[in-house]
């Protein structure tokens, strides 16, 4: 996520541009639907920002820049069945969250059942954004993960 020239809105600046949003944290959300950012994630992330429905089953949450920049794409997507869908999947389930005062985000119902967030979940950094998942389904996923399919991918 290097912006050369562009103000990074809430993120922190470095040589090469905004700090990605990474790692790996362990959290639970409360019968409420509240969860608690990670703090190292805040920053990156900001006091506000977008949650949606994200594929395989995680939910995505994206800073305002990159969520602004995430609709532009959609938008550039054309009127096709396709695109429409598309669309239709990230932007019907789409809410607006704020950090409270100890740092947490109230999920809604219908995301958290889409994601089977029930106590355990896991956020991990995906440098444009964060993925929420529910910790053993994040831990089902890696399992199906094989380092065969990395070689695959020429970087």
């Amino acid at each position: 996520m290097v912006r050369s020239g562009a103000k990074c809105h809430r993120f922190h600046q470095r040589e090469s541009g905004c700090e990605s949003v990474k790692g790996e944290y362990k959290h639970s959300i409360d019968a409420k639907g509240r969860l608690a950012m990670p703090a190292k994630l805040r920053d990156a992330l900001g006091e506000r920002f977008t949650v949606t429905k994200g594929r395989d089953g995680c939910l995505y949450a994206y800073p305002e820049r990159e969520w602004e920049a995430f609709e532009r794409q959609l938008k550039s997507l054309g009127g096709s069945e396709t695109a429409r869908r598309t669309q239709r999947y990230y932007m019907a389930k789409a809410m607006d969250v704020e950090l409270d005062a100890q740092g947490r985000i109230l999920i809604r119902a219908d995301l958290r059942e889409f994601a089977g967030l029930r106590k355990d979940v896991t956020v991990v950094g995906m440098m444009d954004r964060a993925e929420i998942w529910d910790s053993e389904r994040w831990i089902a996923y890696n399992d199906q993960c094989d380092e065969a399919e990395l070689e695959d991918i020429d970087f």
